[in-house]
């Protein structure tokens, strides 16, 4: 089982560099970033660009797997996306974890003053997947009807790096199929219907969701077990920081339905908040799962 952190970049750098450090030194496999514009969630509070953030966490690191969770296709174009990822790979020295997703219409609205429907955000991102199959295949042009680019001649990856490890967010049959098809892993916190779900009925969903993918997988002559499976708690009601028994509680949890990564979020905020947790149990709860 694999463990990661979300590092929400609300602090200034040199804040969030003390946390990409501790959480390589306690032990966790990788750490993630949020890319939003803005989020309810974080009103009034600073949040930094996250593959900018990525880039400088990669020169105060050395081993963690560093991640977007999850890039949004709902702001981001292929050709600028691609190239963002693939500098994080390369200053990482290949540790990027490329998470993406359909974004949220809440950061659309922000950057371009209008929120798109579900579908036209469902698309855009099946838009968005396939143009950058097609770069990182060094095609240079792809026309989508909600993504494309033309007359890229430079390389899509550094010297001597290969595409980045890609990860997409997926909770419904559409984006299930997509990440069969073209992901390295796949991402779940439940999805929105999740959120206000008790424990048994949220791992059922999530259990749920798994096989769907299993299932997509099976019907595009794929093994299943080549998709790696991750989970971020935290969001909804499924708290697994509240003690060192709790965390240790949902990974078994999670192993038990046959994922493989879970995440949690890094202490953020002050104590009682949304995305508080003691970081002693952090390192407790890593501590125990090592032994």
């Amino acid at each position: 089982m694999r463990l990661g952190t979300i590092v929400l970049q609300t602090r200034p750098w040199a804040g969030t560099a003390q946390a990409f450090r501790a959480a390589e030194e306690i032990g966790y496999d990788v750490a993630y970033v949020a890319d939003h514009l803005t989020h309810p969630t974080l009103a009034g509070r600073w949040l930094a660009d996250g593959f900018t953030t990525l880039a400088a966490a990669a020169t105060v690191t050395n081993r963690i797997d560093l991640g977007t969770l999850v890039a949004s296709a709902a702001v981001r174009t292929p050709v600028t996306l691609a190239r963002a990822a693939a500098t994080v790979d390369d200053v990482s020295g290949g540790r990027l974890v490329f998470g993406l997703g359909a974004g949220a219409a809440g950061d659309a609205a922000a950057d371009r003053g209008s929120a798109p429907g579900l579908d036209e955000m469902a698309n855009r991102l099946e838009d968005t997947v396939r143009a950058l199959e097609a770069l990182w295949a060094g095609e240079p042009q792809f026309a989508g009807d909600h993504a494309a680019y033309r007359d890229v001649v430079t390389s899509p990856t550094a010297p001597g790096r290969g595409r980045p490890y890609t990860m997409l967010a997926a909770h419904g049959p559409r984006g299930l199929a997509l990440t069969a098809r073209y992901a390295d892993a796949w991402s779940t916190y439940g999805g929105p219907q999740s959120v206000a779900l008790d424990a048994d009925d949220y791992w059922a969903l999530v259990a749920d969701q798994s096989a769907q993918l299993t299932r997509q997988c099976e019907e595009q002559g794929r093994d299943p077990a080549t998709v790696r499976r991750s989970v971020l708690l935290g969001y909804g009601t499924v708290r697994p920081l509240t003690d060192a028994a709790s965390y240790l509680a949902v990974v078994e949890r999670a192993e038990s339905i046959g994922l493989d990564e879970v995440v949690v979020y890094w202490p953020d905020g002050d104590p009682g908040g949304r995305f508080w947790s003691d970081p002693e149990v952090h390192a407790e709860a890593l501590a125990g799962l090592a032994r």
